[in-house]
């Protein structure tokens, strides 16, 4: 049996300790900096909820592609919404399932209900972009606030409460989807990504740097889309029509986030693994198209939480190897205090975005998803080509 004795550490083991203090630094500073951002900024309690009479009309758009049964469970809590003014607008996009008689027969209920297809011979362009072009063309207001099939407003002022934002005369307002809670661990890991990735675009959102937004939750203005030529720079590219859009049309001033309780919709299931892995890699094919410096700066602080991980395995197996107790209970005591720290800091914010808490099973999380997105990014190497509408003379994405 190894007797840890106390002893004094030796310089090289100082070394290894202080990198390992380093990177738990620059963790703690991105918690501290970052991630807390939306908590301090939350005006869950202080929004003032606008009259009716503030209130502008709005165009909500819902994408669809064969989801008639998400339909039937969603939409009807969007159609439902207590708002004074806004149509509700279901591009079917080439469905071949029961959709379009779905749509047909709930229009005599709901007659601010409209719907248009697209047909499956549409090719070389983002069958996405096109159908959302269109149902922007088709909308009736200046507003538009766009969703998908599988998702579901969390509250009935789930319109009023993005559209309350617009009125110191933004252009953009972003909002947040949560992923429906369940226990199995792909909704586990696909929930703790989610609000990951939530969290980056709104806490850089809040400090005037947008950088993307979510096609489940997001809203801006029809002149807005026209005036920046809609998707016109990111035609050759099938996704990109939530962030790439964002990205390239964002400022300080135009833009809002709104991320208040009443304002969250809802997705998911992740019904199974591809769908999550096309997901992340639909979203790594924009990301390489991000300009600024906000990819770099999330890539940092990834690449310094693998480091802080490398750096604390190797200074606990160095302490066994030489039976150092202080530089044990030294590197212990980093990884107990920047782990309890995150998970504090993302349970108030899940808590605070209706995503599932997180417990003791964030460092498993974060391993997976480091490991994960490393994957992406080889997979992505030899199969970029696929990111594009058509490959034909085309370059990797």
């Amino acid at each position: 049996m190894t007797n840890f004795d106390l002893q004094t550490i030796s310089i090289e083991q100082w070394i290894m300790l202080g990198a390992c203090l380093g990177f738990a630094i620059i963790q703690l500073l991105y918690l501290i900096v970052v991630y807390m951002r939306p908590i301090r900024r939350s005006r869950a309690d202080a929004t003032s909820q606008a009259s009716s009479e503030q209130l502008p009309p709005v165009s909500v758009i819902v994408y669809s592609k064969n989801e008639s049964h998400k339909l039937e469970q969603n939409l009807p809590s969007i159609l439902q919404q207590e708002y004074p003014q806004y149509e509700v607008i279901v591009i079917n996009d080439g469905s071949t399932d029961e959709t379009d008689l779905y749509l047909t027969l709930l229009k005599q209920q709901y007659p601010n209900l409209y719907h248009t297809f697209i047909p499956q011979e549409s090719k070389y362009l983002s069958r996405r972009k096109l159908s959302l072009t269109l149902g922007i063309k088709a909308a009736q207001y200046d507003i538009l606030l766009f969703t998908e099939a599988g998702c579901r407003p969390m509250s009935p002022h789930w319109i009023a409460s993005m559209a309350q934002r617009y009125a110191d005369g933004p252009s953009i307002v972003l909002g947040f989807s949560a992923y429906i809670a369940r226990k199995g661990l792909l909704d586990r890991i696909a929930a703790f990504d989610n609000l990951i990735h939530g969290a980056q675009y709104i806490s850089s959102a809040l400090a005037g740097k947008a950088f993307c937004g979510s096609g489940r939750n997001l809203s801006y203005r029809k002149e807005h889309f026209h005036s920046n030529k809609g998707f016109s720079h990111s035609l050759n590219l099938h996704a990109g029509d939530d962030d790439l859009f964002i990205n390239r049309t964002a400022t300080r001033s135009n833009t809002r986030v709104e991320y208040s309780p009443n304002s969250i919709t809802e997705a998911g299931p992740i019904e199974y693994f591809d769908a999550w892995k096309d997901i992340k890699v639909s979203r790594a094919a924009t990301k390489h198209h991000y300009r600024g410096l906000q990819k770099l700066f999330y890539r940092l602080e990834a690449a310094t939480s693998i480091l802080f991980l490398a750096s604390f395995a190797v200074t606990l197996a160095t302490a066994y190897r030489v039976s150092s107790l202080p530089l044990a209970i030294a590197s212990a005591g980093l990884y107990i205090i920047l782990y309890t720290s995150k998970i504090l800091v993302w349970r108030k914010l899940a808590l605070l975005l209706r995503q599932r808490p997180l417990a003791l099973s964030l460092p498993f999380l974060e391993i997976f998803r480091h490991t994960f997105d490393l994957y992406v990014l080889i997979y992505r190497k030899f199969r970029g080509k696929e990111d594009y509408t058509n490959t034909v003379g085309g370059k990797n994405g």
